[in-house]
């Protein structure tokens, strides 16, 4: 399979070796590759070109090799996907030039289940209720997605999905451990009795601070559990859940704070399929204990504080969510998919004016109608109701016409939404002087009026295969037009989250992937992007205008493997809080709103031994030791090494 990252010639693992032992083949098979099959743009399986939008997908191979211990890392590889690391902690991920601090504009799931905090719209990235060794692909969808999902697939969906019992069956285990006090564990256990399939998982994760390597950034420790049982008649129901208890959490950082969190998750998921027809219901629980600690550039000045004056934001969510789908198909040309979805969110605690609580409902019909054997359209519409705001429509069309079977054109439309989230309709906090009377206290307060924020996206893309599938090239055209978006703005003497603005962020995304001989694959790839706003003040968009990825990777059949994986990222400037032009006479170091260009060059080399059950790796981040910010109020990042041992029997 031919995925994003570096091509593996070895077939996707679904045994308990590392690398599943497969017949003798010629070696003009073995260079043969096969499309992905994705399911995230319709919500079934498909060929990756006849998706009707713009798709990547990593696959467990991906994540091995690329030695990384969170997500996000992984992510980078991906063209048109901003990645934004703040602190050993905090990540931010989003799409096409609309990356910012508490970045909210994504969609991410676990097998299908949003893990999306509704609540807050927050994403903890070093804490997803998933292990590495879990995790099947990542199958990612740049561009809005509202029409199947509803809201929130706004800048767009990342969808983790894990391995089956039988793909783990068996006993696995993986250690990391290396320099900032960096450990990445996991122990998953698999297998099945009867017509009953498990997966049990626990995990433990842990770093220190990159400003401050004696204090530790992050910790974690988390369990899974997952059943499914088959029926007779290709009906399953799989029960599953778990908890996250990550007591340490430096960040999410704002404008104005780097507070000491902490992040405690647990969900439950029952989901039943029984072919076209899915039902599905789940829960999930956040308890998030936060003391707000203002940035130290800005700590002899100002805090910021709850309503009373005290330091404790802490607050909790928790969403319920039903929903069904079912899938018609008349005869070979034509497969209408409908569905409904009912969610109710609560969120509570000492950083709101009250108890939040919304009802969200929404229906999707889309139809895919293969006009011609080279010519398929797909069309859907969405309508989304919310407590407090207008219905909304939520369309996409797309054309998708197959040149030749290697070469496939697309273009399509769409439009998705992002309501205000309770949070920030009841946001009751404050910023006040440390050092009175420097300032009157200023509240900062959610509103119960915000509409809810647009975007109308418009792409063309291309596919090709050459040189009997040993090599992919992709090209992406986009245009996307944001407003409503919701930011702080004062008002009289406090400052209110508001809707306002405009933006304009087009560019393009070319890439290619290639296995060169049975043993060496790659990828290449470039994205440009251009920003045009009316928006002031800290709503303003802000990010590189070019990054460029490049990856090689050896796989041989005495055991040992490497990947090399180069990111460069130009430079970017982020809107800061007014406090920092402010106060820059006496602040203790100047504070730029530019973060200059870097190069991330990370290497990974491994050795498979004991009938390829058992690996020992050394993998380096930032191996050039580029010491650089990802934003003007992060910390600067430097390297780390780390060596891995991963056993399965």
């Amino acid at each position: 399979m031919i995925c994003c990252g570096a091509i593996g010639a070895q077939a996707q693992d679904t045994s308990p070796s590392l690398t599943a032992p497969v017949a003798p083949v010629s070696e003009e098979l073995e260079l043969l590759k096969e499309e992905e099959t994705v399911s995230i743009a319709t919500r079934h399986e498909q060929p990756i070109s006849q998706a009707p939008s713009n798709v990547y997908v990593i696959t467990d191979e991906d994540i091995r090799h690329s030695g990384a211990t969170d997500i996000p890392t992984v992510l980078r590889r991906v063209p048109g996907l901003d990645v934004m690391q703040v602190t050993g902690a905090d990540f931010n991920v989003s799409a096409r030039g609309d990356n910012q601090l508490f970045a909210n504009k994504i969609l991410v799931m676990v097998d299908g289940r949003s893990i999306y905090i509704d609540g807050q719209g927050l994403v903890f990235w070093k804490s997803l209720p998933v292990t590495l060794p879990e995790i099947k692909r990542i199958e990612v969808l740049k561009g809005p997605a509202s029409v199947v999902y509803g809201f929130n697939a706004f800048d767009g969906v990342i969808n983790i999905i894990t391995k089956s019992a039988q793909d783990m069956k068996g006993t696995t285990l993986q250690f990391g451990g290396g320099e900032l006090g960096t450990i990445s564990s996991a122990a998953v256990q698999a297998g099945s009795a009867g017509k009953l399939d498990y997966r049990l998982s626990i995990g433990h994760d842990q770093n220190q601070q990159w400003r401050n390597s004696d204090a530790l950034a992050f910790r974690s420790n988390k369990f899974n559990v997952q059943t499914q049982y088959n029926f007779s008649g290709d009906a399953t129901l799989r029960v599953a859940g778990g908890f996250i208890d990550t007591n340490r959490f430096d960040g999410p950082v704002s404008n104005v704070q780097i507070p000491r969190s902490q992040f405690n998750q647990g969900y439950t998921d029952v989901h039943y399929q029984y072919r076209n027809f899915s039902v599905r219901g789940w829960w999930q629980g956040n308890d998030i204990p936060v003391d707000s600690a203002t940035h130290p550039l800005l700590s002899q000045f100002v805090r910021q504080t709850n309503a009373t004056g005290g330091p404790n934001v802490s607050f909790t969510t928790n969403t319920y969510n039903i929903e069904a789908q079912h899938s018609l198909e008349f005869g070979s040309s034509n497969r209408l998919s409908y569905g409904v979805n009912y969610r109710y969110n609560t969120v509570d605690g000492s950083a709101v004016s009250e108890l939040g609580r919304e009802d969200r409902f929404g229906v999707h019909l889309q139809d895919e109608w293969k006009i011609r054997p080279s010519l398929i359209l797909v069309a859907g519409v969405r309508y989304d109701l919310h407590t407090r705001i207008n219905g909304t429509w939520s369309p996409r069309v797309a054309l998708v016409y197959n040149l030749t079977p290697e070469h496939t054109f697309r273009i399509s439309g769409s439009v998705a939404y992002r309501p205000p989230t309770l949070f920030e309709s009841n946001l009751d906090l404050r910023i006040l002087p440390t050092v009175p009377p420097l300032f009157a206290p200023i509240p900062l307060l959610g509103s119960q009026k915000l509409n809810p924020e647009q975007i109308i996206s418009y792409e063309a893309g291309y596919q090709g295969w050459w040189m009997k599938h040993r090599l992919r090239t992709r090209l992406d055209l986009f245009f996307n037009h944001l407003s409503d978006l919701i930011n702080f703005q004062t008002v009289g003497t406090a400052r209110t989250l508001v809707n306002g603005g405009e933006a304009d962020i087009y560019g393009t995304e070319a890439g290619l992937e290639f296995l060169a001989t049975r043993w060496l694959s790659g990828f290449a790839n470039v994205s440009y992007q251009k920003i045009g706003q009316t928006f002031t003040g800290v709503s303003r968009r802000g990010g590189p205008d070019w990054k460029a990825n490049v990856g090689l990777r050896g796989d041989w059949d005495n055991g040992f493997n490497s990947e090399i994986a180069v990111h460069y990222v130009a430079s970017a400037t982020y809107p800061l809080i007014e406090f920092f032009t402010a106060l820059a006479p006496v602040l203790p170091a100047p504070t730029s709103p530019t973060v200059d260009s870097y190069t991330l060059l990370n290497l990974r080399g491994g050795y498979r031994f004991w009938h390829d059950k058992a690996e020992v790796a050394v993998a380096v981040y930032n191996a050039l030791s580029d010491k650089h910010k990802e934003h003007p109020l992060g910390d600067t990042l430097g390297s780390r090494v780390m060596g891995w041992v991963t056993l399965r029997f």
